[in-house]
């Protein structure tokens, strides 16, 4: 799991981070803003309130939190079998149940 280090809001609901492996970039956040939980950050000002938490996620008021490793997926436009490589392996075990499921259905 990642960890942000540094974080600095800036216009447009846009985030410029430092993550604890050095990358640095910009996340843009514009497509939560007004969604949800996210509608917080009606008040732009509320937005620049932004916090790293004590996993590296960053949180705002502790009422909104976002996730350090989807930050970083967006930030360097990864996917996440490239940062989780054991999503690459196929589970015997999700496909056993899949059949014991689905396979006795009409």
């Amino acid at each position: 799991m990642r960890k942000v280090l540094r974080v600095r809001a800036l216009d447009g609901y846009r985030l410029e981070l430092v993550f604890d492996d050095g990358v640095r970039g910009t996340a843009n956040l514009a497509d939560l803003a007004g969604k949800g939980v996210f509608a917080l950050w009606n008040d732009h000002r509320a937005f620049e309130q932004v916090q790293i938490g004590p996993s590296g996620e960053l949180t705002w008021d502790g009422k909104v939190d976002l996730c350090p490793d989807s930050l970083y997926l967006r930030v360097t436009g990864k996917e996440a079998k490239d940062i989780f490589p054991a999503l690459r392996q196929e589970s015997a075990h999700a496909c056993i149940v899949i059949k014991m499921f689905f396979g006795t259905r009409d």
